[in-house]
């Protein structure tokens, strides 16, 4: 569905990434990534541990640096550091394995900061959104109360309702259900679900595989710091090219 509009004279995709290298010390973690995510598309990264899947998610806005290489947010490239910087990261939703909420506030203040102190908004009108955002994934009865009295699931429903206050262009998530208890993993699938249905542009990395299959567009599947394969997901899922997705694909066949 992303791909539609490219035909008439290409449109700037929302996040590119260009040539992009990293290392930790010796060890290679990103190896010369090119990927581009259009506007309304849901990407789905998967692949074993320790192939750069977090990585490449959390270079997309600065939480880790790059060694070579551009990464572009609508066609400019991601500044350094400063007010650029800041600014393009609430142009980004991020959603972590740890809700990373603020535990002495309530759910309604840890919404409504974002907008009130960054986008400068009202307080009523941040608190009505917040409120309408809640509801949005389930939780809106829990307002006043701290995360520490919510669920692990509810506590990452919250942490979607904050990045959606922000009006993100894209929402990056990192593993968003690997901290919760299996009962816990749909009821946050569900709200991502919708928000794919609703065309927000999402990349997502994930252990999930039903979740790729039902929700991406496109699959991209990463070992040893490099994209090894990418597709549509019936068509890796079903059909996969490489002797290294194949295998990956039958280790997780049995679980």
């Amino acid at each position: 569905m992303a791909t539609t509009m490219q035909d008439e004279g290409k449109q700037t995709p929302v996040i590119e990434l260009r040539d992009v290298d990293k290392h930790y010390g010796d060890l290679h973690v990103l190896k010369n990534i090119n990927l581009e995510v259009d506007k309304g598309e849901v990407l789905v990264i998967i692949g074993p541990s320790g192939s750069g899947k977090s990585t490449l998610c959390r270079t997309i806005n600065r939480l880790e640096t790059i060694d070579s290489g551009q990464i572009l947010i609508e066609g400019k490239p991601l500044p350094q550091e400063g007010k650029e910087l800041a600014a393009m990261r609430a142009e980004l939703g991020m959603v972590f394995q740890q809700f990373n909420l603020f535990a002495h506030m309530s759910i309604l203040d840890n919404v409504t900061i974002g907008p009130i102190d960054v986008l400068g908004v009202p307080k009523e009108k941040a608190q009505a959104e917040a409120m309408e955002l809640l509801k949005r994934v389930g939780v809106a009865e829990q307002a006043s109360k701290v995360p520490a009295q919510l669920s692990g699931g509810q506590q990452q429903r919250v942490a979607i309702a904050r990045s959606l206050a922000m009006h993100p262009k894209a929402m990056l998530f990192d593993e968003p259900t690997s901290a919760l208890d299996p009962e816990m993993i749909n009821e946050v699938l569900d709200v991502m679900v919708e928000l794919a249905r609703q065309g927000m542009t999402m990349i997502v990395v994930t252990h999930e595989m039903s979740f790729a299959r039902r929700v991406a567009d496109r699959v991209v599947f990463m070992a040893d710091g490099q994209i090894v394969e990418e597709g549509a997901p019936d068509e890796f899922f079903d059909h996969p090219k490489s002797e290294r997705a194949k295998e990956f694909l039958e280790s997780i066949s049995g679980h």
